[in-house]
């Protein structure tokens, strides 16, 4: 499992451009929050990608914020996956604005080799 805290994201939003403040930080507080709910890192993943991409958690650079999450996360738990799909999932996210954390988990779960 692999719990982020809100100033390790805003962090890697700085790290990729970004100026790390969230311009909607109860939903970035909620995905936060719904990691204590659940073990399946997968879900607590797409709550994150949902408040960061969707919701437009900061100023600038969600996509590349999101990705970033994912990839960190990959490699923390040691999960082979596929570099180029993060990014396509990314895109569809934002271009569909896919809210439903069910999807979510389930196009994250398939980018994991």
């Amino acid at each position: 499992m692999c719990m982020w805290k809100k100033v390790e994201i805003e962090e890697l939003n700085r790290s990729v451009g970004g100026s790390g403040n969230p311009t909607n930080p109860s939903s970035l507080d909620f995905a936060i929050s719904a990691q204590t709910q659940t073990k399946d890192v997968f879900l607590q993943l797409a709550y994150l990608v949902r408040a960061i991409v969707v919701d437009h958690a900061f100023e600038d650079y969600n996509k590349r914020t999101a990705a970033l999450v994912l990839i960190t996360t990959f490699e923390i738990l040691k999960f082979a996956y596929d570099p180029y799909a993060v990014d396509s999932l990314v895109e569809r996210v934002a271009r569909k604005k896919i809210k439903s954390v069910k999807t979510l988990r389930s196009m994250i779960r398939d980018v994991v080799r």
